[in-house]
């Protein structure tokens, strides 16, 4: 298989904290840092959340304005990809930051159940998130933590609200979300082929199950995520070192299934993206 894999690294998030691994990175300086190792090693996408000085999550623009500015500085080329996820804000807030005009920002389309509350993405906030998109020429990372995100993302396609091709990460592990099941998963694939044969995709594992989700994506030919903000830890007696060590292991799995890893031209390609 010679089709490159496109790696994604999260380097933050808004759950991890230092207590939790002091590798998360979580001032601005700390997390460009991170993403510069991380796009060395060979990710070619940065998911990227902002926190507080006190590690508090947010959706500042301000803040991520800032990060944008280091990722370009230190790491051209690099697709910066912000979140709008619910964790960090509400309702417009969560896309406070369109206007900056990322290459991609994540998009959840539908609300299911996260491990302590349920992760609210009503229809008309999807709707004003992926009008904003389209209008700062942003590509959305539809994040699927159900196989209903995964036909809502491709109607929306069809009805115009969406830009084609999709680009659709399915994200398994997350407690009382869609399991990290092998069958699963490939149904996941199988469906999103047949109903959107033209789509991108990429396989997320949560905590555990980040390596064995990294394993199936990049063997079955899709593009994988890694980093500190899914998993912060190596294996089940050491914390992971720094996200670059996260990535550099995404490439070694590449290696063994014979998957080139993408630059960040041939993934700006294959993602339809504005040159870096």
């Amino acid at each position: 298989m010679t089709k490159p894999c496109i790696i994604c690294v999260a380097i933050t998030g808004s759950v991890p904290r230092k207590q939790d691994n002091p590798a998360v990175p979580i001032t601005i300086a700390e997390q460009v840092e991170s993403v510069h190792e991380s796009f060395e090693a060979g990710a070619s996408i940065a998911h990227c959340h902002v926190r507080e000085e006190d590690g508090t999550p947010t959706s500042d623009p301000d803040r991520f304005a800032r990060l944008m500015e280091g990722i370009h500085k230190h790491c051209p080329g690099m697709i910066v990809q912000l979140s709008t996820g619910g964790r960090s804000g509400a309702g417009a807030a969560r896309g406070g930051m369109l206007p900056l005009r990322p290459d991609m920002a994540s998009l959840s389309v539908g609300s299911n159940n996260f491990p302590t509350r349920v992760y609210e993405n009503p229809p008309e906030l999807v709707d004003w998130l992926a009008s904003e998109m389209q209008k700062y020429d942003i590509k959305p990372e539809i994040e699927a933590f159900d196989l209903s995100h995964i036909f809502q993302a491709v109607k929306l396609s069809e009805d115009g609200r969406l830009t084609k091709p999709l680009y659709v990460q399915f994200v398994m592990g997350v407690k009382n979300a869609m399991p990290a099941d092998k069958p699963s998963f490939d149904f996941y694939v199988e469906t999103l082929k047949r109903i959107a044969p033209d789509a991108e995709w990429c396989g997320a594992g949560i905590g555990r199950h980040q390596v064995e989700v990294n394993e199936w994506a990049i063997a079955a030919g899709g593009h994988t995520r890694t980093g500190l903000e899914d998993n912060v830890r190596w294996d089940r007696e050491t914390l992971a070192p720094s996200n670059a060590a996260l990535v550099r292991r995404a490439v070694e799995i590449c290696q063994k299934h014979e998957r080139p890893v993408a630059t960040w031209a041939q993934a700006r390609d294959m993602l339809g993206l504005r040159p870096g």
